[in-house]
């Protein structure tokens, strides 16, 4: 299949199939999905599947196809490579296993502005993973199906096994990614979440020499026309704080940030639901009841078919897929005007950095590229305390270019724009985690709304004498012991010493891009003043 292009590609393995399913609806494939023991409903409606022994993404399983167009441009530090006749014998193979089977296409578009919109195409024989990505990217019109031409093809197939000596692949995994011809292998995991975040690779890569700005952030609007965009890892509350009755959500995830504004690469959320309450997160808890919705790993009560989404047992990362258009406060264009306020989020687990500060631009890039959060005891094995994590640009599994390009990207969106940049913790304070408590929704979102509102912008404030950023002394509504970390430790002098280690942590971390702005390097927290 060497000849094979994005637009031939389906239509190649289309007619070798039994039969090819295009576009149908959730009910036709909720009704498919169960008839084949793919999953079960819930007493509600929604879908339940069981991704088996996946339960997120195999980043370690990522290639991308190294040619002319990528040699120089892709972050090869961050993505293994695969050259291009591997990449035609592994095609050729992957086609085969769907020679004769039942398929399902899913015809879609990612990208809300339409200058920069892609057709996507997803080709698989499961049919709840059809639904999936029905309901994460967007649903053209019936009307605007006709003569629809893919941009990108994605080929998928959960039960397609990698021969690692034939193929060049690690495992009998692969995610494989051919940037120049805009093709895509999934094989090997039932995980739906690499669909969508191949997706994101691949727009990654295109979007900065179109002028946009790829994002791994949530966006929304206030009522007024602000735009407010969150950047954050897994569990640091992204989807939960941008999912707000009072703004209008642009998008949960992916986002592109073009001279025009801000637009959603997606149609749907992908919510992690693991500790969910109708009381926190009303709108998502909402979005798990009804028809359609996809819910990954979540544990059934047998008899009720209620769901219960305090069981970790089979994965901490369950999650729901739903469309956007099930919540309320939604845009129904996908795009919002320029950003006022970057939101940087991180769950801090050592209990030492504020609830908010106030960051200067360079701060910010710099916050940005390293990409910081804590996993906490508990929810990985071999856990036992808290353990820094770093990914650079807040998703560095799915930036294809190198963070700088990214980083450079966002400072001068952020000097146009004048938008002001804040560090929101949404961790633990008053102790590290096992020690302290984790800081709760309700004074997040105070102190969120504060900061979107403009209500931060000329208070009071002290300069952090480690971190740099400026910290309020008090807002309305939160208790002020909160605002200061270290004096909510009994033990201050623990306090000092769990500091100095974290600064340690993010300049050790910080060195590998150091060398690519010096200015970004020095807005970073210091040693020196943490020991003092």
């Amino acid at each position: 299949m060497t000849d094979v292009t994005c637009q031939s590609l389906a239509s190649t393995v289309a007619a070798k199939a039994r039969a090819v399913r295009y576009n149908d609806a959730a009910p036709v494939l909720v009704e498919t999905a169960v008839a084949a023991g793919q999953g079960r409903l819930t007493a509600d409606g929604a879908f339940v599947a069981d991704t088996g022994k996946f339960t997120g993404r195999s980043p370690a399983d990522k290639f991308i196809v190294r040619d002319d167009l990528t040699e120089n441009l892709v972050w090869w530090d961050n993505t293994k490579a695969m050259d291009r006749t591997q990449f035609d014998v592994l095609l050729a193979d992957f086609a085969e296993t769907l020679e004769g089977a039942d398929l399902f296409s899913q015809q879609l578009l990612a990208g809300a502005e339409l200058k920069h919109q892609l057709n996507v195409e997803v080709v698989t024989p499961s049919a709840w993973h059809a639904l999936f990505i029905r309901n994460l990217l967007i649903r053209p019109a019936r009307a605007g199906l006709k003569g629809f031409a893919p941009d990108v093809t994605i080929l998928h197939n959960p039960n397609f096994k990698a021969d690692p000596a034939r193929h060049g692949t690690r495992t009998e995994t692969v995610i494989a990614l051919d940037l120049s011809r805009n093709i895509v292998l999934i094989g090997g995991t039932a995980y739906a979440g690499e669909i969508k975040k191949s997706v994101f690779s691949l727009f990654n890569f295109h979007a900065p020499s179109n002028g946009v700005l790829p994002m791994h952030c949530s966006a929304n609007t206030g009522r007024g026309g602000d735009t407010a965009l969150f950047f954050g890892l897994s569990g640091t509350g992204k989807t939960t704080l941008s999912t707000d009755p009072e703004r209008i959500l642009i998008g949960d995830d992916e986002h592109g940030w073009s001279d025009d504004g801000v637009f959603n690469l997606e149609g749907g959320c992908y919510a992690k639901t693991i500790n969910l309450s109708a009381k926190a997160e009303p709108e998502i808890f909402a979005a798990t009841k009804r028809f359609g919705t996809v819910l990954e790993n979540v544990v059934l009560d047998d008899a009720s078919r209620e769901p219960d989404f305090a069981d970790g047992s089979k994965t901490e990362n369950t999650r729901a897929a739903y469309p956007l258009y099930v919540l309320d406060n939604v845009s129904r264009t996908g795009t919002g005007p320029t950003p006022n306020n970057v939101v940087l989020l991180t769950a801090d687990a050592f209990g030492v950095l504020p609830p908010i500060a106030r960051l200067s631009p360079e701060q910010a890039i710099y916050h940005f590229l390293s990409g910081y959060t804590a996993k906490v005891a508990g929810t990985e094995r071999g856990v036992t305390e808290p353990e820094a994590t770093f990914s650079a640009c807040f998703g560095a599994p799915f930036m294809s270019l190198h963070p700088t390009v990214y980083g450079r990207m966002l400072k001068k969106r952020i000097r146009e724009s004048l938008a002001e940049c804040w560090l929101i913790n949404t961790g633990w304070t008053g102790g590290p985690y096992g020690v302290g408590n984790r800081i709760s929704i309700k004074d997040t979102r105070r102190l969120l709304n504060a900061a979107l509102s403009g209500e931060l912008i000329n208070v009071p404030a002290r300069i952090d004498p480690v971190f740099g950023f400026a910290v309020p002394l008090a807002v309305e509504g939160v208790e002020t012991s909160l605002l200061n970390p270290r004096e909510s430790w009994a033990d201050k002098d623990a306090y000092d010493r769990q500091s100095a280690r974290l600064v340690n942590l993010f300049e050790a971390n910080f060195e590998k891009f150091a060398a690519a702005d010096a200015q970004i390097a020095e807005a970073g927290p210091r040693l020196a003043i943490a020991a003092e």
